[in-house]
């Protein structure tokens, strides 16, 4: 029995899926239909819109593509009526060209009628002319070529008169011009510069509040003030002399050095052979600080630019160095604002002018001590440091040690010498002045023919007395090149020295 249910249960399901099968079949069948309908209308209907669009698209290309051709054929009418216009203009031309091709040709036609005519009339006249001619050789008894060489050294000769005349008178009028010109540069020049001299001695004074200090310096048995003197290598004398130390040495680097460590030392009260060398130390560093502010600052007053460091540092290093009593560096600022005005005036480059006056001494500040003249040596430094050939040139010459190639090296000299000679510029001990002019004399006393000599204007004009019988006026002036040489090669001396040779003869008679 349960099995017999178990089958018609399975019958009845199997035939229920069956009939539901069917069902759902048919259901999905026509609900696909209805899909596939409104899908077919609704591609019509969007097959529709796109011809429309693309209908429309057509007729806006083709109302485009239309004005554009419109466009075109204009510009194509334009361009033939700009041609017809050019045809017309060149047929008018070659019609213009073709007359006056007729009237050159007439005017050619008469042109050589009448170059006709010339010619008959030349010949006329050279027959004329030689006719003349026969006429005045017979008359002067001379021959047309010998007249002429004649005419010919006639004019030369009074060519040359008035020519040596006017060269003559230009002369005087360029030297007394030349010389005006030149006073008036100097003088303004000079007026237009005005700086401060200083002055350094190779001894400097370091004052001390009191003389209990002294010992200190001094130190047991002396070994504070040989650390000192070999750390500086100044020489440090310490003599009775009331709340003074002097501080003794050439280099003036090395005095302020020794000056700015004594100070350190006695303001931090501890004084002893290995504080000395520590505070020596930083001393050194600071016053080498102080050299490079100094250098840049003189090169951005002057407004030079582009110099190598190292020559920035020997300009600062001339603020410690003197020349015959005037500070170094002041000197150099002087040259330097004279060279510039003086190239200004004469319409020069007044930068490389100053430039040039700056740097004119920086062979006296050597780092070592060459054997070369100071303007040899500055020539090489500059060279060394990629300096314009004309700046070295002008450093080298400004003491005629070598030949002078830029315009830029007598301006040099000449500046050098107007600030060394300057009164109250250079000082020199009253012994050194006595000797020098004496030597001056002396020297000029040993020549043959000598009766007297002169050193007159502080040394810087020699006048020499010669006798009227023993040289010649040749003589004279070979005597002042050779006395001026001599004085150039033996002895040392600011600015330049002039000397005068005077030759004259007495007649004298007395009356009884």
């Amino acid at each position: 029995m349960t099995v017999v249910t178990i089958a018609v249960s399975i019958a009845c399901f199997i035939v229920g899926g069956f009939a539901s099968y069917m069902l759902f079949k048919h259901g999905l069948k026509s609900r696909y239909d209805s899909i596939l309908k409104d899908a077919e209308a609704e591609a019509e209907v969007i097959k529709k819109n796109k011809l429309l669009e693309v209908k429309e698209k057509f007729l806006n290309k083709k109302a485009d593509l239309e004005k554009e051709v419109a466009i075109r054929n204009q510009k194509i009418q334009q361009a033939e009526n700009k041609l017809k216009q050019r045809e017309l203009a060149l047929n008018q031309r070659q019609e213009e060209i073709q007359r006056k091709k007729q009237e050159a040709e007439a005017v050619k036609e008469n042109l050589e009628a009448q170059l006709v005519i010339v010619d008959k009339k030349k010949e006329e006249l050279n027959r004329m002319q030689r006719q003349e001619i026969e006429k005045l050789e017979a008359v002067s008894g001379l021959s047309a070529e010998e007249a002429k060489e004649c005419m010919v050294e006639t004019l030369k000769e009074e060519a040359k008169t008035q020519a040596q005349s006017f060269i003559n008178d230009i002369m005087d009028d360029a030297k007394l011009t030349a010389s005006k010109e030149a006073k008036r540069i100097v003088i303004q020049s000079i007026q237009r510069v005005a700086t401060e001299t200083a002055i350094e001695n190779s001894v400097t004074v370091f004052h001390i509040e009191s003389d209990e200090i002294k010992g200190r310096i001094i130190g047991r048995e002396g070994r504070n003030i040989r650390a000192l003197e070999a750390a500086t290598g100044v020489e440090i004398v310490v003599d009775d002399t009331p709340e003074a130390i002097v501080l003794s040495a050439f280099d003036p680097v090395r005095r302020e050095v020794a000056r700015l460590a004594l100070h350190q030392l006695i303001a931090d009260g501890r004084i002893h052979p290995a504080r000395i060398e520590e505070v020596v130390a930083k001393v050194r560093k600071q016053v080498e600080d102080e050299i490079i502010e100094t250098g840049k600052h003189t090169t951005i007053d002057l407004g030079v630019h582009g110099l190598h460091p190292e020559l920035i540092r020997i300009i600062g290093k001339m603020k410690y160095r003197s020349s015959y009593g005037q500070n170094l560096l002041q000197h150099a600022r002087e040259t330097a604002n004279l060279c510039a005005v003086m190239a200004s005036e004469l319409g020069l480059n007044p930068k490389k002018a100053k430039r040039a006056g700056l740097l004119h001494d920086i062979g006296k500040v050597p780092d070592e001590e060459p054997e070369l003249p100071h303007a040899l040596y500055g020539m090489k430094l500059a060279e060394k440091f990629k300096e314009k050939p004309d700046i070295c040139n002008a450093i080298g010459a400004h003491h005629d040690e070598v030949e002078m190639t830029s315009l830029l090296a007598p301006i040099v000299q000449v500046c050098d010498a107007i600030s060394g000679a300057r009164p109250g510029a250079r000082r020199e001990i009253v012994e050194t002045y006595i000797r020098r002019l004496n030597d001056l004399e002396q020297l000029a006393m040993a020549y043959p023919g000598v009766t007297k000599t002169y050193a007159i204007q502080a040394g810087r004009e020699l006048r020499v007395i010669v006798g009227a019988d023993k040289i010649d006026d040749k003589q004279t002036e070979n005597l002042s090149d050779e006395i001026a040489k001599k004085i150039q090669n033996e002895m040392t001396y600011p600015g330049q020295v002039k000397i005068t040779v005077i030759r004259e003869t007495r007649a004298v008679s007395y009356a009884k």
